[in-house]
């Protein structure tokens, strides 16, 4: 397609994303099937440009003085992409009297840092920003919001039931996808950009699936072992899951817990490709549930990997931190969901608490008030979990935590829990 037809598509999508509740994948899946006259090519491109202006949105709008989708497209083209302002004028973007693409770019060129708004210099709503100098300070929530405002590496998960890491880094060089180990995990594959691996044979057979190697860790830290119950407690499409289940090598019973059928239904294809039969996925309800009191005290070990403002994954997900957001909401269903998921841990059995939030009051607050109210449990440093595993995380201390800025993945936090034997 012609650089003015790609740019009112891009235009277009956007303008759904931002005024409309879907998320932006979601949002694109959908406007792709409903123009299936566009290519690979057009639709990689129209999507690259669509992400560049959800990461960039607060400086392109405060450079276009206008909150108008179109004229934060426009900037980034100008301004990333190399078009020239001839050619976005022709294509009449954005249709506003008095308009000069050329008058645009030379005033976001020229804004000068220290004076633009905390909101533009991170590309961060208010409320996230302020919340994160509050915890980091303003040096380094701009390093945070420097790494968050780039696109996220490609991190691959081997499944060690089938494979090792070295066999299915061969494997994949030779189908013409070259990537390289992940510093931390030692089950991880990374490579800078995107790759078309969902149908190479590799992928087919169930050697790896995608999966960024923080969440890796997360698995990592609690440690199942053979022929244990385990239970991944928010399960959702079961990424954490099928890990837990390869840790265990397909031995012992993991359940997979989630509130919505249609999460847990996605499970099971991958569930087959990855040689698991030790999985039983259970859809539970929100409140008290007869299944999971029925395994009250049974648990060896108990993943909550909880739903968060996912502020820790706007690398992948930009548009998420332009959305509304209840943090008190969200605080309050993490406390709940920790407080029953502990039910199902037996004496000397472990927790692991996590999310893949940057912030203080969905992580350690969550689990210093937890601590309070449960005398029985005790925290067990990260750190020394780790070392154990010879991960190279020397500077964890009792919790983990993970910042894209510093360790290149995305931002999780983390806490081991155990209960204490009777």
């Amino acid at each position: 397609m012609k650089h003015d037809a790609l740019l009112k598509h891009a235009s277009a999508l956007l303008a759904s994303i931002i005024n409309g509740t879907s998320a932006a994948d979601k949002a694109m899946e959908r406007y792709f099937r409903e123009h299936r006259e566009m290519g690979v090519r057009d639709r990689g491109a129209v999507a690259e440009n669509v992400y560049a202006c959800l990461r960039r949105l607060a400086l392109l709008r405060h450079a276009a003085g206008s909150e108008a989708p179109a004229s934060a497209l426009v900037a980034v083209q100008l301004l990333t992409e190399g078009w020239s302002a001839r050619v976005l004028e022709q294509a009449g973007y954005p249709e506003r009297p008095g308009f000069e693409a050329r008058t645009l770019a030379e005033r976001a060129r020229t804004l000068n840092a220290a004076d633009l708004p905390l909101e533009v210099r991170t590309n961060l709503p208010t409320w996230l920003a302020e919340r994160l100098v509050a915890q980091l300070g303003e040096e380094e929530t701009l390093q945070l919001a420097a790494a968050l405002n780039q696109p996220a590496t490609l991190d691959l998960r081997v499944n060690t039931l089938k494979a090792d890491r070295a066999t299915v880094q061969a494997k994949l060089a030779a189908e013409g996808h070259a990537l390289e180990p992940t510093p931390y995990s030692p089950l991880g594959l990374r490579r800078a950009d995107r790759a078309p691996l969902f149908k190479s044979p590799t992928f087919q057979g169930g050697l790896f699936e995608v999966q960024d190697e923080g969440s890796q860790l997360l698995g990592l830290l609690l440690e199942p072992k053979r022929r244990e119950m385990v239970v991944d407690y928010c399960a959702g499409a079961g990424g954490k899951t099928l890990e837990l289940g390869a840790l265990m090598a397909n031995s012992g019973t993991l359940y997979a817990f989630d509130i919505v059928a249609k999460r847990l239904e996605k499970l099971k294809p991958r569930l087959a490709r990855a040689g698991l039969d030790n999985v039983r996925t259970v859809v539970i309800s929100p409140e008290r549930d007869d299944r999971v009191r029925r395994l009250a005290g049974k648990a060896d070990r108990v993943l909550v990997d909880a739903p968060c403002s996912g502020s820790g994954t706007v690398r992948r997900n930009p548009d998420i931190k332009w959305r509304p957001l209840d943090l008190d909401a969200i605080t309050a269903t993490q406390r709940r969901i920790l407080d029953t998921a502990a039910t199902l841990v037996r004496p000397g059995g472990r927790l692991v608490y996590a999310t893949c939030s940057l912030l203080r009051e969905e992580n350690e607050d969550v689990v210093q008030a937890f601590l309070a109210a449960h005398p029985d449990f005790t925290l067990v440093p990260a750190g020394e979990i780790l070392a154990r595993r010879n991960i190279p995380l020397a500077d964890m201390g009792d919790m983990l935590r993970l910042w894209p800025h510093r360790h290149n993945t995305d931002g999780f936090f983390a806490a081991a829990l155990e209960r204490k034997a009777s």
